[in-house]
């Protein structure tokens, strides 16, 4: 049965006359005739009674016209759909970001985009670390990732979207916790709370890069997976941690932060996808979020 006959079957079956019928479809009247009587004999029933003054449904034609407009309505929301979903308007991506650094910057860009395109849906990965987002764009189980700098794996993207500061977390009674600003070698003889090793944190390697920076290697006495666990076991006073300025948010009571003192250590913030991603979706949420997280200056 081709889809021509059913179009031409429920425009003489809504105009109940050939002669508009065809000139509905852009066609001749002898034509769309043919296509009827082709339709009737492979359906082996009477569509319509005709005479010379009047066309109408049998009751076959009557039973045929609902099912018949549902399948052309179908068909004709499915090809909107494929459309949409080839201009990016229309799909799904998936996100994959690491806990308490992302809380600003993953609001913006769901609202945005559900802002932009309501047929876009972002399908959201919790990842305990920004590396293994990363790790996760690279072998392609993830499309967009919120990363941190550097990225070296091969065909992987990436912009950067925010440059976070590292500071100390330090119970509010401590004795640094009334200076302003910390050297980081006042920590040397302090004990620390931070992220397992070799798990794919960024702020734990960058924690080492900084205390080496300082003359010594910070003496881990607790870890625990995630930023929240952290701060709290720090404002119990098990140790001191270092941690992002994006992470601020969380207050704990009996904590508090300090900038360190000097240059201090940046780490930049990215999202990252696969270059060879040809994902529609992906181009189209990649392009709202340059508006939502556009890439911030260098001063």
């Amino acid at each position: 049965m081709e889809l021509r006959h059913l179009n031409a079957f429920l425009a003489v079956a809504e105009e109940l006359h050939f002669g508009r019928a065809a000139k509905r479809l852009q066609m001749a009247q002898p034509p769309l005739s043919q296509q009827i009587r082709q339709l009737e004999r492979e359906l082996g029933v009477e569509l319509f009674e005709r005479n010379t003054r009047s066309v109408r449904l049998t009751s076959a034609g009557e039973s045929f016209l609902g099912p018949v407009r549902t399948v052309l309505d179908d068909l004709d929301l499915a090809t909107r759909a494929a459309k949409a979903a080839g201009r990016g308007e229309f799909g799904r991506v998936t996100v994959g970001f690491a806990g308490a650094s992302s809380h600003e910057s993953l609001p913006l860009l769901t609202r945005a985009v559900r802002a932009a395109h309501p047929g876009l849906e972002l399908v959201m990965r919790g990842q305990t670390y920004a590396n293994v987002a990363l790790d996760r764009v690279a072998d392609g189980s993830l499309d967009l990732g919120f990363v941190r700098l550097p990225v070296t794996q091969p065909g992987v993207r990436a912009r950067v979207i925010d440059e976070e500061e590292l500071i100390c977390a330090l119970p509010s009674d401590h004795r640094l916790a009334r200076r302003r600003r910390i050297p980081i070698e006042e920590l040397a003889s302090e004990v620390f709370v931070s992220f397992p090793a070799n798990a794919g944190s960024t702020v734990r390697e960058a924690t080492v890069r900084a205390c080496a920076e300082g003359g010594f290697t910070p003496k881990v006495v607790q870890e625990a997976p995630d930023s929240y666990t952290i701060l709290a076991l720090v404002a119990a006073g098990v140790g001191v941690t270092l941690t992002l300025t994006s992470c601020q948010h969380i207050q704990q009571t009996g904590l508090v932060y300090r900038r360190l003192a000097g240059k201090g250590m940046r780490l930049q913030a990215a999202l990252a996808w696969r270059a060879d991603n040809p994902s529609a979706a992906l181009r189209t949420v990649l392009a709202v979020a340059e508006e939502a997280l556009p890439t911030p200056r260098v001063d």
